[in-house]
């Protein structure tokens, strides 16, 4: 009995791939706020905005290499 009990406290070790995981969400989070970000900007100047239709651009290819769709 009290091995069954040591056996069920011990932490279960990490499933392979979880870390990897969890950074793949983390990067994706971030990318998403940046996405937003950048989609919440306004602007009259052109060259700006053209900037931020790059940065867009390149957010949402990031985003699209961790396999990201766009949920609407």
């Amino acid at each position: 009995m009290e091995e069954q009990q040591s056996q069920a406290a011990a932490p279960k070790p990490a499933t392979p791939g979880t870390a990897e995981t969890a950074d793949r969400k983390r990067q994706r989070q971030a990318l998403e706020l940046q996405r937003e970000r950048i989609l919440s900007e306004r602007t009259s100047n052109p060259h700006r905005r053209s900037a931020l239709e790059n940065a867009l651009a390149d957010v949402e290819e990031k985003l699209a290499e961790l396999g990201w769709t766009i949920h609407m």
